[in-house]
């Protein structure tokens, strides 16, 4: 077993990004879903979220009762946006979870944290469009990529980081809720962020090196 392995747990498929004695933390291969942040446009964090209640109970609920036995209780750190100095808000206990500012700019995608320790002094908004990690973070939503959220806040508490379609982090984030924008997935005619849910299961190493959990 090991990091990028590929199989499928409950109604979809996933990818392995860390693997830890009994135990492997899993990503959704791709967007399984578009759904704001938060049901209203207010200062928030990913603790009182509304995208966190609904990936740990209506979400969490679609396993079955076997698979949900396999979900790991996760204490999530919750880094707050260090372009910005703004406070990602307490620490919180998961059973499913998006990834954080430090998870995709560190440790599952390549390592661009020199970007984000060193900002340059045009880099306000966007890390590098040049970084040779983005290819890594594209994800698609009904086979046309699209962005994603991440669960860092972004130059305040109503806008949430994220990932761009052309896999480049927009650290100063995206609006938690009903955004204006023209930016429109042209098949989901929606212009909500997709979810990528992430999650730590109970490991069995010879099920998972055979795709399986």
């Amino acid at each position: 077993m090991k990091v990028g392995d590929q199989l499928v747990f409950g109604e979809y498929e996933w990818i392995v990004v860390e693997v830890q004695e009994d135990k492997a933390l899993i990503l959704t291969q791709e967007i399984v879903e578009l759904r704001d942040y938060h049901n209203k446009n207010t200062d928030i964090t990913w603790k009182d979220c509304e995208l966190r209640e609904y990936l740990n109970s209506e979400f969490y609920n679609k396993f079955s009762e076997e698979d949900r036995e396999k979900i790991i209780e996760t204490l999530n750190i919750n880094p707050g946006n260090s372009w910005y100095k703004v406070d990602g808000g307490e620490d919180t206990m998961d059973y499913i979870f998006i990834l954080s500012i430090d998870d995709v700019v560190r440790s599952f995608f390549g390592d661009s944290s020199r970007l984000l320790d060193y900002p340059g002094k045009n880099q306000r908004y966007w890390f590098q469009r040049k970084d040779e990690n983005n290819s890594k973070r594209i994800a698609k939503f009904l086979n046309s990529t699209w962005w994603w959220w991440i669960r860092t806040s972004g130059k305040n508490n109503r806008v949430a980081a994220y990932i761009h379609g052309d896999g480049n982090i927009g650290i100063q984030g995206n609006g938690v809720s009903k955004r204006n924008t023209n930016v429109i997935h042209h098949l989901a005619n929606d212009t909500r962020g997709g979810v990528r849910p992430a999650l730590w299961i109970k490991s069995d190493r010879r099920r998972l090196e055979n795709g399986q959990i």
